[in-house]
């Protein structure tokens, strides 16, 4: 995932006062809506400067927000869905949240292949890394990890994530490059397969249907980009980039955690004890997967509630998540549970900080703006759901 590095030295600079300051908030709660109609509405006139200063101009910001609470009666659930700015047909550039769709997509084809499963070890031909499918579906979550996620790709090929996940019914997708090491060839690299300790086999490569420019709304971005050192002073076209919008990747998650609340046909095709694997290395912390905890603090992955904090985040606030981040994009899409309190909630937003308009410059706006709008979010919708328990 790029730029790390900026939410890094923002982590370390938060104090603890901050951390305090997050504990009292979700003590507290808030205000019952002021509408009582559109509660994401009430949630976004907020005080809170976090993210009053980003309202006062949405549009500058690209923001797109689905809010779906949760009421469950018995055996029955209701959705109830709130959103703002979403559009499937306005571009924002996904990042590392194609990561999610490309773990569900390897997850099905394995369970579609009797000879292989998760623990399956595993390296592409020529390099030396070698993982299980299971390891690289843990890094993909528990720190967004790249070469993890290219690995899967060389397992799936762009073609087949996009089939498989569009089966789905959740809404578009293209997944047309890999990320960090752009490699673009459109032909996978074969895998070596370990079918035991001593016994390999070798995939054949898959060739992929070359992607089209996508026709969207800011497709074209911002002023200018930098191309290597030179600065092109032209907008910055996406329309050969990957393409997963909230709408999509918020029905992706809703099939993950409540899947009987969709037909057959628009389910995953993945067996029960895949799913609870699933959901459970997309809630794992870093620390509980062996990353040093000073360098990977719990929210580095976890955007919403956390994101602009180092507090541990407590073992009954569970958050299943993928977050994106690159281009000046910050996404996260969530599925936040308290197991004390009941309280559960999804919600996925994306938000741009780019004030320059310049693209690859690596000057946005992330620990200025974008980390505490999302982490501020997170604590707001939060603090609306434990007001509606009393």
């Amino acid at each position: 995932m790029h730029h790390w590095k900026y939410l890094h030295n923002f982590l370390n600079k938060r104090s603890a006062g901050l951390k305090g300051s997050i504990l009292l908030f979700l003590l507290v709660g808030c205000e019952a809506s002021k509408s009582g109609a559109d509660p994401l509405l009430d949630i976004l006139d907020s005080e809170d400067p976090a993210i009053s200063r980003v309202m006062e101009n949405p549009g500058k910001y690209e923001i797109q927000i689905h809010y779906t609470r949760i009421d469950r009666t018995g055996d029955s659930i209701r959705f109830m869905d709130y959103t703002y700015g979403v559009d499937k047909d306005r571009y924002f550039y996904p990042a590392s949240t194609v990561k999610f769709p490309i773990a569900v997509a390897a997850l099905e084809k394995l369970n579609s292949i009797d000879s292989l499963n998760r623990d399956y070890r595993y390296y592409i031909e020529g390099d030396s890394v070698e993982n299980t499918f299971a390891e690289d579906i843990e890094k993909i979550f528990a720190v967004s990890d790249n070469h993890a996620s290219n690995r899967l790709i060389e397992f799936l090929g762009q073609d087949e994530i996009n089939t498989r996940i569009s089966a789905k019914k959740a809404g578009p997708i293209r997944i047309s490059h890999r990320l960090g090491y752009h490699r673009e060839d459109l032909t996978t690299q074969p895998l070596v397969l370990y079918l035991s300790d001593s016994l390999t086999t070798l995939t054949n490569p898959i060739v992929n249907t070359p992607p089209q420019p996508l026709d969207l709304a800011g497709i074209t971005k911002g002023i200018g980009f930098f191309e290597g050192d030179s600065l092109i002073s032209e907008p910055f076209n996406f329309s050969l980039k990957n393409y997963l919008p909230v709408q999509t990747m918020h029905g992706l998650l809703q099939r993950v955690i409540f899947p009987e609340t969709f037909p057959s046909d628009s389910q995953l095709e993945i067996s029960e004890e895949q799913r609870n694997f699933l959901m459970n290395t997309m809630k794992t912390l870093p620390r509980l997967s062996g990353y040093p905890q000073d360098m990977y603090p719990d929210g580095y992955c976890k955007f919403f509630i956390y994101g602009d904090s180092e507090a541990t985040i407590p073992d009954s606030i569970e958050i299943y998540n993928k977050v994106g981040f690159a281009y000046g994009t910050l996404t996260d899409c969530a599925y936040i549970r308290d197991t004390e309190k009941g309280i559960e909630f999804m919600l996925t937003a994306t938000i741009l900080v780019n004030s320059d308009g310049v693209f690859n410059d690596d000057q946005y706006e992330y620990d200025e703006t974008g980390i505490p709008f999302l982490a501020s979010l997170g604590r707001a919708v939060y603090a609306y759901e434990v007001q509606q328990l009393k």
